[in-house]
């Protein structure tokens, strides 16, 4: 039944995408050389080359044509490139988005409709300067990383129940560093049975035993990094040591799953660091990462998905000092399928959506981080809320079997029900400087469309 309700859906998707830019086939002759080689080019080679992580090669015309079909369905879906987050509603201009545009969209579909033509030989779509896949997301903008801390390594079976690692590295850090940038990685194929990969950090007190600071960072599958805000420092401090705590599914999960054995993979954690006397000059406001459970104190204890049934979850969390919402990312794992972030403002009885994610994917994590001139402030009192909704269903297609009860667990058939929220900490007087700066902005802006 599954199987034929998912050709049904596949069926129907292909049907709207060929009446849907059939008009622009026949406005315009849109060929490989002309629109779509460029695009392509731009937004999925980065995964889809020889050593990516995409499934197929699709760095030329010959490798992309026989996927014409496929790749125009999953582009009218907004399934590639993978960045689920809703159009249309709450902030939409994000650092990092991979969205495509409509007009880009329009093109491919009609590209395809139009019988999926090379074009002008003479016409050569421009390549991009590609780095090397292994390399760090970050390492073209700000160089190679100030400090890379690895894992243990980690022999991953091929098959079998999911295993966990927790484990500590010294920083070696002898004085407090800001961080600007970080990624975590798994090295070589295991890409596919890291499920998440935290990073928490502890410092010595005043007897010399190390006692909890707070998160460095989180990774789970499918997740590039994070960029941090100029003006902010997530701190990583001197003498500090780094706790992992590691969840591996052996086999895999997702398209790119190897299904073999990986012996002594290793999970690096890269940082970029802003200058040593940052915070001396800049006086950074501060900033850190953590998950918002839905229920403060309770976990996710109450989270259950009953078989061939649905359920929905959601927290709430407020500051006693005003704050800015730097990133949003929700966490489930298989039977987890859309997640949203409001605010509430007690003093108004307003409601704000902030982002909603309406087709999320285990697979697929990522930070969204909202552009500075558009990231929530929040006056003291203003509350967070968190919702996220599950579907135990045969309409999942990430679902291994909707016949199971599944309740909150660490295992990736169990599920969780958090969000990893990246904020920026004011005080009275920063938050006051950052709403004038903004209205200022916005006056400028509407003058000059007078």
């Amino acid at each position: 039944m599954k199987t034929l309700q998912n050709s049904i859906a596949v069926l129907a998707g292909a049907l709207v995408v060929l009446a849907f830019g059939s008009a622009q086939a026949q406005d315009q002759e849109i060929t490989y050389n002309t629109h779509v080689g460029k695009i392509i080019n731009e937004n999925c080679v980065v995964c889809h080359r020889e050593g990516g992580i995409g499934p197929m090669q699709l760095e030329n015309y010959d490798q992309v044509r026989p996927w014409a079909p496929l790749i125009q369905l999953r582009v009218a879906n907004r399934e590639m490139p993978p960045y689920a987050y809703d159009h249309g509603i709450g902030i939409q201009d994000l650092e990092g988005d991979w969205r495509l545009e409509q007009e880009e969209i329009d093109a491919v579909v009609a590209w395809v409709n139009y019988g999926s033509p090379l074009g002008d030989a003479d016409i050569v779509p421009p390549a991009l300067d590609l780095a090397d896949p292994t390399a760090w997301t970050f390492a073209a903008e700000f160089g190679e990383p100030s400090l890379i801390l690895p894992s243990i390594p980690i022999d991953i079976p091929a098959s079998g129940n999911d295993l966990w690692t927790k484990h500590y590295v010294e920083s070696g850090l002898t004085q407090d560093r800001c961080i600007k940038a970080v990624q975590v990685k798994p090295r070589g194929d295991a890409r596919a049975v890291v499920h998440h990969a935290n990073t928490d950090i502890l410092v010595p007190d005043e007897e010399g035993e190390y006692v909890a600071y707070g998160y460095l960072t989180e990774y789970a599958m499918g997740k590039f990094g994070e960029l941090m805000p100029e003006g902010v420092c997530r701190t990583l401090p001197k003498a500090a040591r780094v706790h992992w705590d590691i969840h591996m599914f052996p086999g895999g999960v997702g398209a790119t799953a190897e299904g073999e054995m990986i012996t002594n993979n290793v999970v690096e954690v890269a940082l970029w660091f802003h200058e040593e006397d940052y915070i001396a000059e800049s006086k950074p406001y501060k900033q850190d990462l953590r998950p918002y459970v839905m229920r403060e104190g309770y976990e996710n204890d109450m989270l259950i998905v009953p078989p061939n049934g649905y359920t929905m979850t959601q927290g709430f969390h407020s500051f006693d000092h005003p704050v800015r919402i730097d990133s949003y990312q929700p966490h489930g794992h298989l039977r987890m399928n859309a997640a949203s972030l409001e605010i509430f403002y007690p003093q108004t009885g307003r409601t704000e959506q902030i982002s909603q994610i309406s087709n999320w994917s285990a697979t697929w994590h990522h930070s969204h981080i909202f552009d500075q001139s558009v990231a929530p402030l929040l006056p003291a009192g203003a509350v967070l809320v968190t919702k996220q909704w599950y579907d135990n269903t045969a309409a999942n297609p990430n679902n291994p079997d909707p016949d199971q009860w599944v309740v909150e667990g660490s295992r990736t058939g169990d599920e969780m029900s958090h969000a990893w929220i990246a904020v920026t900490h004011l005080d009275d007087a920063g938050y006051e400087t950052l709403v004038a700066e903004r209205k200022a902005q916005q006056d400028s802006t509407l003058a000059g469309n007078d």
